[in-house]
């Protein structure tokens, strides 16, 4: 897959999958519609995987690809409120004791927080209040203030949904993060790794991952640097890890795919046995400041406190990396394929990064349920989506959400289980971007 559209385009793998489970690919992929494959393969580059058990075997796919403009899912920019900063005290210094939790847990469901309350105007502004950290150990606090909201909506109202407002139903599962048979790529090789979009993740030195929105600010998840009480140790001087390579990579890079990476077929080969990679290292750079969101700080205790999972960390110099912008997140519907994607560093395969993409599920005004595979570590990644920009007239990624990471809620005996993302909200992007930018005009349109 080199990225250019021809009358017909082939995909050539070698898989491991045993031979009855081909039908089931096949099936799956040709009922897929153009937008469902430019999203899926734009960041694959030509597959090739190495088999364990059975024969290699050659599985040709043909398609078309037939790009109208009417049929590309394009971002909508809108026009966003304003989160402005007001008046600044200092806090108490944090105690840095409690050790970085990499899982998050609530007992909160989305027919929950369906049914929770919509936060008044002034709840608004106490969620959105906010904590900075600096390198020194000072502490302060933030009041803000919102112009230009419509208090009756926290959604994307530039995007028409068009749906039936039908949300699917989870399913019933087991306490696990891997569903089904594991669907997650290990990246490796630098002309991978330092090639956009993968280049865009990062690993924080609590263990959790992050992805750069800016020249020098890192997006994340707040539980990585906040427990809902305290900072946690190593939150003061907060690292981050930008995979390089330790020699020049000589060898041609490889992309490592699981037999099933459509997520879909059934069966399979043995368990996945996830490459090396010692040619890469992490170069750190020290978090200069870290903002948390009040609403995490104090909702931590209730129910709504995931709805405000996420911070920004500014570093103390700039990274040189391309970063990926940041976006509204539209109705799940209105995504390519229905389909998220997003790359951490799962604890399960150190020193590797690990994309996945998946089908996105139910979804709150706040939350975006899915089942990505993901493993302790990979919270705090920047959730993106690829979407046409019709005034660059060029597709584009922006990161919408942060993914959270596992969830499950006890009902009636039952586990049901969800991975969780924090949709970035209108407000949630007027609030990220002044941290970005330092001022709102550059911030009225997400």
């Amino acid at each position: 897959w080199n990225g250019k559209k021809t009358s017909t385009e082939s995909l050539v793998i070698k898989t491991q999958v045993p031979l009855g489970s081909f039908e089931n690919v096949s099936r799956d992929w040709q009922g897929a519609d153009d937008s469902y494959w430019d999203e899926t393969l734009a960041d694959l580059p030509q597959i090739l995987l190495q088999r364990e058990r059975f024969t290699s075997l050659l599985f040709l796919l043909s398609f078309p690809s037939v790009f109208s403009s009417s049929s590309r899912p394009q971002w909508v920019l809108q026009r966003v409120p304003v989160v402005l900063p007001q008046q600044t005290e200092d806090r108490p210094a944090p105690h840095f004791l409690s050790q970085a939790r990499l899982d998050v847990s609530s007992p909160c469901d989305p027919e929950c927080h369906k049914r929770a309350p919509r936060p008044s105007y002034w709840d608004l502004r106490r969620l959105l209040a906010f904590e900075t950290l600096h390198s020194n150990g000072h502490l302060t606090e933030t009041a803000i203030g919102i112009y230009g909201y419509a208090p009756s909506s926290n959604t994307s109202p530039a995007y028409s949904s068009g749906s039936s407002g039908k949300a699917e139903r989870s399913h019933v599962r087991r306490k696990r993060q891997i569903f089904g048979h594991d669907g997650r790529f290990s990246i490796a090789g630098q002309n991978f790794l330092l090639k956009y979009p993968f280049s865009v993740s990062v690993k924080l030195s609590t263990g959790c991952s992050g992805t750069l929105v800016g020249d020098r600010h890192v997006l994340t998840a707040a539980h990585c640097v906040h427990d809902g009480k305290n900072y946690v140790k190593g939150a003061q001087k907060l690292r981050v890890g930008f995979l390089k390579p330790k020699q020049r990579d000589t060898q041609p890079s490889s992309f490592y795919l699981p037999s099933n990476f459509t997520n879909h077929v059934e069966g399979g080969p043995a368990p996945y046995a996830p490459p090396t990679n010692d040619k890469m290292k992490f170069q750190w750079i020290r978090a200069k400041r870290t903002h948390v969101p009040k609403g995490w700080i104090k909702g931590n205790a209730n129910d709504i406190g995931m709805d405000y999972d996420y911070a920004l960390l500014e570093l103390k110099k700039p990274h040189k990396r391309r970063h990926m912008k940041l976006g509204v997140s539209p109705p799940a519907q209105r995504l390519p394929g229905r389909r998220v994607h997003f790359s951490g560093f799962d604890n399960d395969r150190p020193g590797q990064l690990v994309y996945r993409f998946c089908r996105a599920g139910e979804e709150t005004s706040d939350l975006l349920y899915q089942h990505c595979d993901a493993q302790p570590g990979a919270s705090g990644s920047g959730v993106y989506a690829r979407m046409w920009d019709g005034g660059r007239r060029r597709w584009e990624r922006k990161v919408i959400g942060v993914f959270s990471g596992h969830q499950w809620v006890e009902r009636q005996g039952a586990s049901q289980e969800f991975n969780v993302a924090v949709r970035i909200t209108p407000l949630k992007y007027a609030q990220i971007c002044y941290w970005i930018k330092g001022n709102f005009v550059d911030c009225r349109e997400g």
